[in-house]
């Protein structure tokens, strides 16, 4: 492997290098090139890195300020060769190749496959792909653990996995990356399963990857058991309510209201458990974990409605309701359509946050945030509440982001596709090379990537 800076501010030895190197190729066999859209550099020295390695160069674009644009072009090089040594992107993608193992990034099912229970399985699931989903669990240490799942292909569930054998493995040490196979269960006709940990291997507290793994294709679910101790304090968040600053019910990507990540990662540096809750329904898992994941939001359970429903809230109280007796809930945010649901559960109106313009019917019901998140964050900082947790200490998890199993790519536009691993249309034709940005893919959960405005992953 080998990375690459295209920050040389001189022209002349780039053109010279470009005509030197006909015969010459360093012994790599993988280069990773992280560059800015905007330096004047970057396009010489791309020129040279494609005669070299052709289709087996991945070039990183990295966040540039629009601001940027303004400047004088001459000084543009300067500027972004001091910025590659401060940038926490470029710090993230160093940590994540050196983090990475092989064991961990290569996932073999413990169980081969078998031929299916049901013969006209085959038939039923030919041409569409698995959308599985299991749920994230939130249990109180020496309480029942128990595991649940639905099993269904299509992307509007158009298929059920009736009576399959399903096996269950849970990382039991995540640091380690090593899958312990727990039990095998056969799905219901709805496609469901539940699985209860048996007492003599309950988890202590922590969190704890699950994977649920078709036996006969291995196609999988993917959830977190998080054992906590009892008044372990939490903070909500209502993905729709609070995140999104745009309307996407189709899977486009919305964007983000600015600050919502910093937000987030203040709660979690606090020592507060974090608990995402959305009226969508559960088949849009992948794409709503994607996102946060694409986004840098801190890890924390995520909650969906189980299926399509004419009553989200109704759902949303009562998951939460559901965990009063394991759990304290200090605060939650939302919109104005979530004030009811946090108020059944007692929060006090200075805990409620209800981000956008000021209702007048909720005024003595909740704490609005008309100036945003970034002024918020500065009266986080300053006021009592956000003091460290009086309860029991929260499961240890590092401060990083969500590591996404499901791919992202129909979270990104058009014109955010820059560079694909083969030749482009327009490399063929003999045009510029087209650039690409990757997304995260990696399963487990990743080192941190403090910049919530970065461009690209690491793959």
């Amino acid at each position: 492997m080998f990375c690459s800076w295209c920050t040389q501010p001189l022209w002349a030895p780039l053109i010279l290098l470009s005509v030197a190197v006909a015969q010459l190729r360093p012994a790599c066999e993988q280069i990773y090139n992280l560059f800015h859209a905007a330096d004047p550099c970057a396009s010489p020295l791309l020129t040279v890195l494609e005669r070299w390695w052709g289709p087996k160069r991945i070039d990183y674009s990295l966040y540039c300020p629009d601001a940027l644009t303004a400047f004088p072009t001459i000084t543009l090089p300067h500027l972004f060769h001091a910025s590659y040594w401060e940038s926490s992107d470029v710090v993230a993608f160093i940590l994540r190749q050196v983090w990475r193992s092989e064991e961990s990034s290569i996932y073999s099912p413990a169980i081969p496959r078998e031929k299916w229970q049901r013969k006209r399985t085959q038939v039923k699931i030919r041409n569409v792909t698995a959308n599985h989903r299991a749920c994230d669990v939130i249990v109180c240490e020496g309480k029942a653990q128990v595991l649940s799942g639905r099993f269904m292909y299509g992307p509007l569930d158009v298929v059920t996995l009736t009576g399959e054998k399903v096996d269950i493995y849970i990382m039991t040490q995540p640091l380690s990356g090593k899958w312990l196979y727990y039990g095998t269960e056969v799905t219901s006709g709805s496609g469901r399963l539940t699985f209860t940990i048996p007492p003599d291997k309950a988890l202590a507290i922590g969190i704890y990857p699950v994977r649920m793994v078709v036996r006969g294709d291995h196609s999988y679910a993917e959830a977190y058991l998080t054992v906590v101790a009892r008044g372990t304090e939490s903070v909500v968040f209502s993905i729709d309510g609070s995140f999104t600053a745009s309307v996407s019910i189709m899977g486009s990507d919305p964007k983000v209201r600015a600050g919502a990540v910093d937000v987030v990662r203040h709660w979690q540096d606090s020592g507060y458990m974090i608990i995402y809750v959305t009226g969508r329904p559960d088949m849009q898992k992948h794409r709503v974990v994607a996102w946060l994941s694409q986004h840098n939001f801190p890890h924390g359970a995520v909650s969906f409605c189980d299926g399509l429903t004419h009553d989200p809230l109704r759902q949303k109280a009562a998951f939460l309701q559901s965990l009063r007796t394991e759990i304290s809930i200090v605060a939650g945010y939302g919109s104005t359509k979530d004030v009811s649901v946090y108020s059944s559960l007692g929060l006090a109106p200075a805990h409620i946050y209800i981000v956008g313009r000021a209702v007048k019917k909720f005024h003595n019901q909740c704490q609005f945030l008309s100036e945003g998140y970034v002024a918020h964050l500065a009266q986080l900082e300053a006021a009592a509440l956000a003091h460290s947790p009086k309860g029991p200490p929260r499961p240890v998890l590092g401060k990083g982001t969500y590591g996404c199993p499901a791919p992202v790519d129909f979270l990104r536009k058009q014109s955010q596709l820059l560079r694909s691993r083969g030749s482009s249309q327009a490399e063929r034709d003999g045009g510029p090379p087209s650039m690409m940005c990757w997304g995260q893919g990696n399963g487990g959960i990743c080192p941190p990537l403090p910049c919530s405005n970065c461009v690209v992953n690491t793959p």
